[in-house]
């Protein structure tokens, strides 16, 4: 692997660390820690403060891994065409990243709305209680939702990154390259026995 490549790599891989660290000690540590304080109106004030103040380490580490992918991306780009599975696992991961990106977005704009809600009662930074206002309970809601599905989408995109390293072990990129011609070179012939299956060639 090339100086080159060894960065965008390692790019890609830290920042995803950051996202998917970030994402679940969040969800644990501030939005746990903000549920235990003793005055009801502050507990939202202390989980606003602390996602305030990761959100620019946050984005910071997302754009590490989305430039890094890309990276990979063009670095792979022949294995990705000719090497059986490449493609497949590459699709899947890209389909990940967008919905994690969606995620994350509509994650944070749900916190500005929890900002922009100022002292309420809240039982934690994503559950209400029967005080909280219902825009805000709403906003909760969706939010408790987020939380679990960003690292649930990183994880997951953490999986592939162990698949595509797999994928690059030269006697699975061997494999993975014969193969795609050999099953081009199986159509024909199932295209040419389908007839003369039909027409009873070769039957006794």
């Amino acid at each position: 692997m090339s100086e080159r490549n060894t960065v965008v790599r390692s790019l890609h891989d830290l920042g995803l660390a950051v996202w998917l660290g970030g994402s679940l000690a969040g969800a644990v540590g501030i939005n746990g820690a903000a549920g235990g304080v003793p005055e009801t109106k502050q507990r939202l004030r202390v989980a606003n403060v602390g996602w305030a103040r990761w959100t620019p380490v946050n984005l910071a580490g997302i754009a590490a891994h989305v430039v890094g992918g890309a990276g990979v991306l063009f670095a792979n780009k022949g294995r990705i065409a000719s090497q059986r599975g490449v493609g497949a696992s590459t699709a899947t991961k890209l389909a990940l990243t967008g919905a994690a990106l969606g995620v994350t977005a509509y994650s944070r704009a749900l916190g500005k709305k929890l900002e922009q809600a100022g002292d309420v009662a809240v039982k934690g930074a994503t559950e209400p209680s029967p005080d909280t206002p219902a825009e805000v309970a709403n906003a909760q809601r969706q939010l408790k939702v987020c939380q679990w599905a960003i690292p649930a989408l990183t994880a997951g995109i953490a999986v592939l990154n162990a698949v595509e390293g797999e994928q690059q072990r030269p006697n699975q990129v061997l494999s993975g390259i014969l193969a795609k011609p050999a099953q081009l070179l199986a159509k024909p012939a199932q295209l040419f026995a389908r007839p003369a299956q039909l027409l009873g060639v070769g039957q006794s």
